[in-house]
């Protein structure tokens, strides 16, 4: 597999860890460096992690997740996302109800946004990819645009906190829906 091959496998790994962070970044008004450093390190660490398993786990692993990875990922992201839509009816003084940068919830969200990666390891296994300039890649990749994310998200936060908060909630449902509708297409 050629850098730019693998340059853009990692883009497209990280795209849901970037709005998922985006997301974040809308939905904390006090939010600080540490929070931007704290989420991309959750992302960048299981976008890293996942393909690293799936890759040590190769093929005999992937008969076993796939029949239903999209459903973990579905859940897993209308729990938070509804979580998100929830609690926007109550924000007061533009804050959200619980962190969105809790460990519990960063989590869930990492590994909510990682488990294609796993998949993505199955396949650089059978391409003989190396996995260490891969890992690096993927995770560093996820980092650098999940902190972008979650600074934008800041940005735009501070005017809209409230509708961002839905906005955001229905897109991380949006994703689950994504990832279940791509399955039932690959099957048919």
């Amino acid at each position: 597999m050629s850098f730019i091959e693998l340059l853009l496998l990692a883009l497209a790994l990280s795209v849901d860890a970037m709005v998922a962070a985006t997301t974040i970044g809308l939905c904390k008004a006090d939010l600080k460096l540490r929070d931007g450093l704290r989420t991309a390190t959750y992302f960048g660490s299981f976008q890293a992690l996942m393909p690293l398993l799936g890759y040590l786990l190769g093929s005999q692993f992937k008969k076993y997740v796939q029949p239903f990875d999209h459903w973990i990922i579905f859940s897993l992201l209308l729990v938070i996302g509804g979580k998100m839509i929830w609690e926007a009816r109550t924000i007061e003084d533009n804050t959200c109800n619980t962190d969105p940068c809790s460990h519990p919830r960063l989590f869930m969200l990492a590994i909510a946004t990682s488990l294609d990666a796993m998949a993505a390891g199955i396949s650089l296994s059978l391409t003989q990819a190396s996995m260490p300039r891969s890992i690096l890649t993927i995770g560093l990749v996820t980092f650098l645009l999940s902190f972008a994310g979650i600074m934008w998200g800041k940005l735009l936060g501070r005017r809209f906190r409230g509708i961002a908060s839905i906005v955001g909630g229905l897109v991380l449902i949006l994703i689950g829906v994504k990832v279940v509708v791509e399955h039932i297409v690959r099957r048919i």
